[in-house]
């Protein structure tokens, strides 16, 4: 019998699972306090990428490994004690999620690849998810995550701020990590123990998630673009941002629909994205 750590990557390849869950309107609340700003009720749409704080999977204490998140071997394989980070995505949005009625994610697995880094070995997985409400499809979204073998992360080394046409300051304190993690049910402790995330992976203190970047970036810009209609988000890590020290998001127009968005401090850039808008 082969065990499912024992199967080779490309067998996880189209492996799914689906989540159904009711949008609650006191989690929406709850998500709103965490930002910092007025919550929708039910009947409203869901603010974009707060999605990202509904269909996680309620894995038991005893299913998580050494860094908080679920362990490997039941959609994706197992990763024997590499550190994970959310590396980026592509957002497609059809349709907003209204909050207080039931809602699906579909997850596939699409790739899953080992690369030679110069860190060492890295592991590549990508996972698509459909959004569907009402029996539509709302939300399409590509997730690249990377698994890589402990070493000293890269902090520094970001390219210079570009010039915006807008911008925020956002100051990443731990109870604003540790909110961020709750509402989205992330056990994954560099966001929240920071005896673990300096001593056991290395980095200076707290991380900031990079969802949580790319969901003030995006807000960042519907705020200074109040009637632009979002089509597609694309996003990616370019560096880690470490709690509290400040950081600033934004952006400009590029074209027509076009614009080009981002994250970052004194130090550089550390996420960029792309976005189109009608």
């Amino acid at each position: 019998m082969t065990l499912p750590s024992e199967l080779p990557h490309a067998a996880w390849i189209g492996r799914s699972e689906q989540v159904t869950e009711h949008l609650s309107a006191g989690l929406v609340k709850r998500i709103g306090a965490t930002l910092g700003e007025p919550a929708p009720t039910a009947g409203q749409p869901l603010p974009l990428l707060w999605h990202w704080a509904f269909f996680q999977p309620a894995v038991q204490v005893a299913g998580l490994g050494e860094d908080g998140h679920p362990a490997g071997g039941r959609l994706l394989p197992p990763v024997h004690k590499r550190n994970r980070m959310w590396a980026g995505g592509r957002v497609e949005f059809y349709q907003p999620l209204s909050i207080g009625a039931e809602a699906t994610r579909m997850t596939t697995v699409l790739a899953i690849e080992e690369k030679a880094g110069r860190s060492g070995s890295l592991l590549f997985a990508t996972l698509r998810h459909d959004y569907t409400q009402a029996g539509r499809l709302a939300i399409r979204e590509e997730q690249d995550i990377v698994y890589r073998e402990p070493t000293p992360p890269k902090i520094t080394g970001g390219q210079t701020l570009p010039i915006a046409d807008w911008q925020e300051s956002i100051t990443p304190t731990p109870t604003l990590l540790f909110r961020y993690s709750a509402v989205t049910f992330n056990g994954h402790r560099i966001h929240y123990d920071e005896p673990y995330v300096t001593q056991t992976e290395g980095y200076p203190g707290l991380v900031v998630h990079g969802p949580l970047i790319a969901t003030l970036n995006l807000r960042a810009f519907c705020r200074a673009n109040p009637q632009a209609r979002v089509r597609r988000f694309e996003y990616r890590g370019v560096r880690p941002l470490i709690s509290p020290q400040p950081f600033s998001v934004g952006g400009r127009i590029l074209a027509p629909g076009k614009a080009e968005l981002w994250a970052g401090n004194d130090a550089g850039v550390a996420q960029r994205a792309e976005l189109t808008f009608d």
